[in-house]
């Protein structure tokens, strides 16, 4: 009789434990979270022959949101038209508002047809660009060419 009674003892006060982790916990996660507010960003465009990627960042580099055109549905030659590249720009716009970003400085790199029509999205999307700068790599020598051929 005894045994029984301790051991439901046992079940009762498992039962009571996990409750009170779970009090503790709900008032761990009650922190209040304060909400960032960034006044000027970068936006680095990647505009290539296949695709067109914006990254939204904060001046030291951590992202705080992107977009690109395969993302929003895009497939195949389709995704580095300049209309996908608006879409691309707006929807990364849209994802940074909570920030309350309101200037921007712009790196652009690649050859692609979406580079102007990005540029011109995010000026219209309500964003003071302050700065466009082009970091596009060029190669100074290149690779070495091919061996001439012997006929």
């Amino acid at each position: 009789m005894a045994e029984k009674v301790k051991e439901e003892k046992k079940i009762e006060e498992g039962v009571k434990e996990p409750a009170e982790k779970a009090d503790l916990t709900a008032k761990a996660k009650k922190k209040s979270f304060k909400r960032r507010h960034v006044a000027k960003a970068r936006a680095y465009i990647l505009c290539s022959y296949n695709n067109t990627s914006i990254t939204v960042t904060d001046t030291t580099g951590n992202v705080l949101g992107w977009s690109t055109s395969g993302s929003l549905g895009f497939k195949g030659p389709k995704k580095a038209t300049p209309f996908a590249a608006t879409l691309v720009a707006q929807k990364a716009v849209e994802k940074t508002a909570r920030y309350g970003i309101k200037e921007i400085e712009i790196f652009i790199r690649g050859v692609g047809g979406g580079r102007e029509a990005s540029v011109r999205a995010l000026g219209n999307a309500g964003l003071v660009i302050n700065s466009i700068k082009d970091i596009t790599p060029v190669p100074h020598n290149g690779c070495r060419p091919k061996k001439p051929r012997r006929v």
